[in-house]
């Protein structure tokens, strides 16, 4: 009952008029942001986080949640109407959505779309809303040792669960760490990596690395592609809308597959990509259907739209109640959170209950007023895309800058975004994965400090991080997962031999 107030506290915070208006505004930045081809939810929510530092914490993550959930909409329309993906999920989306598009259903296929989208999102936001604050309260118990190993599952899931090769994934996480540590070590007073470079004692800011190595990395990677937008004209009226929502209620199991498939992958952290093929290639072989996926079928549309949106919600789960992010654009939020002064894990629904449920709470909200907006605006969302991409790259471009110097005042900031932009931009190109190194970057040092203060505990025992039942099975999946493609590669082996000795008997 308490949580139940303290959500209706959060409604309260939300519905305020300063916080409507930026919800608003964070959904129209954000479906622009997923409309526009080379950006994302990651990107637009680094490049525009500057803006809030001025706005308290709650009506700042308020508008950055918005931005996400307007980039998840978003990119659904880039899909349909012009087969081009403004999002890395949105892949799967083109398969039927862009071919109902040429059939003239682009209405209905828009619709099926954000509709999904919606209904991920809130099933996604119900489970947090239940879920989040026993997390949290149990988390409340853990050590520096139950600390570090929440860190070493999130590193290992990232490195044994991710579709990335290991080897890369690794290379990246470690160069993560590296950048974390470049600075004074928190423990000692020490100077690390720095080199005799004045500018470098306090380290490498967080915002600056992710608005070069998304913003500028994906800017110069989508000009060397040189693209230009041709697609189907769309609009939704209200006819279309009510025919299509009285059709989508009889796919009612296809939803609730998806919604359980998008929030599983979204903890974990595959993330929304995986999820949104997974739940497509389930759909196609368990429909009635399945024959007529890849040529305008609804159901294709409507499985990876769901799963992708649970999926993308479901990731802010393990950063506000354990305060390790599920998704680079949750890495990002995280860093928001350390900008502000709030220390992200379950001691923030003790601390912060107005923030917390403020932001669950603008979940909710921020999914109902993305749905309007999508819905009746869509015609001058796909007008976007009408805009060269030669005046638009230039735009985002300053908007960078501008982002990052007005961190520290300083122009070595700047300089430092431009170095990480050509960085991520070699590193997309040899397909090393962003994700790694921005939760190397963000939680290299925490994990660090966890680490050492466990040592120093246990005067350099390593037994320490087997201590009890809870540190002894955090780290045991941890291990699990780290070595899970070994342990999946032997059951196949095994399983094959298995049937070899049948067959031979």
């Amino acid at each position: 009952m308490e949580d139940i107030g303290n959500l209706f506290h959060g409604f309260a915070v939300v519905v305020q008029p300063y916080n409507l208006v930026l919800m608003v505004v964070g959904i129209v930045l954000g479906v622009i942001v997923g409309v526009l081809p080379g950006l994302g939810g990651a990107n637009g929510v680094a490049i525009l986080l500057p803006l809030t530092f001025s706005m308290s914490p709650t009506s700042a993550i308020i508008m950055l949640s918005c931005i996400y959930w307007g980039a998840l909409f978003g990119g659904a329309i880039t899909s349909i109407l012009f087969n081009i993906p403004g999002e890395p999920w949105s892949v799967a989306t083109t398969f039927d959505g862009y071919p109902m598009a040429q059939q003239g259903k682009a209405g209905e296929a828009l619709t099926a779309a954000f509709t999904s989208s919606f209904v991920g999102a809130l099933f996604a936001v119900i489970m947090i809303t239940l879920v989040a604050p026993l997390v949290a309260s149990f988390a409340l118990r853990f050590g520096p040792p139950e600390i570090f190993s929440v860190y070493f599952l999130a590193f290992c899931s990232f490195v044994g669960l991710s579709k990335e090769p290991p080897f890369k994934t690794v290379a990246s996480m470690m160069l993560g760490f590296a950048l974390g540590a470049v600075g004074l070590d928190q423990m000692t007073g020490q100077l690390r990596l720095t080199f005799g470079f004045e500018t470098l004692l306090t380290g490498f800011d967080f915002l600056i690395a992710v608005i070069g190595l998304f913003g500028i990395g994906e800017i110069l990677l989508t000009m060397e592609e040189g693209l230009s937008f041709r697609g189907k004209a769309a609009k939704i009226n209200l006819k279309v809308v009510i025919q299509t929502w009285k059709e989508l209620p009889r796919y009612w199991m296809l939803y609730l597959r998806s919604c359980v498939i998008g929030c599983w992958m979204g903890i974990s952290p595959a993330g929304a990509t995986p999820a949104s093929f997974m739940s497509y290639g389930i759909a196609k072989r368990i429909s009635k259907r399945g024959f007529n996926f890849g040529k305008g079928e609804i159901e294709g549309v409507i499985a990876p739209e769901t799963a992708a949106h649970a999926a993308g919600t479901a990731a802010l789960l393990p950063m506000i109640s354990l305060g390790v992010p599920g998704s680079p654009t949750a890495a990002v939020l995280l860093g928001g959170l350390l900008i502000w002064g709030l220390q992200p894990g379950p001691l923030l629904f003790t601390e912060q209950k107005d923030f917390v449920w403020g932001l669950i709470a603008s979940m909710y909200m921020g999914n109902i007023v993305g749905l309007i907006v999508v819905l009746t605006c869509v015609p001058l969302f796909a007008a976007i895309l009408r805009i060269p991409f030669s005046v638009i790259a230039p735009i985002i471009l300053v908007l960078c800058a501008i982002g990052a110097y007005t961190v520290h005042n300083n122009t070595f900031d700047v300089v430092m975004m431009l170095v990480f932009g050509v960085v991520g931009y070699f590193m997309k190109k040899t397909n090393y994965p962003l994700a790694p190194m921005v939760l190397a970057i963000v939680l290299g040092d925490k994990a660090e400090e966890s680490f050492r203060q466990s040592l120093l505990a246990s005067q350099g025992g390593l037994s320490v991080f087997f201590s009890n039942a809870l540190v002894s099975t955090i780290m045991t999946l941890g291990l699990i997962a780290l070595f899970w493609p070994m342990i999946q590669s032997g059951l196949g082996r095994l399983r094959a031999g298995k049937k070899g000795v049948r067959v031979a008997e």
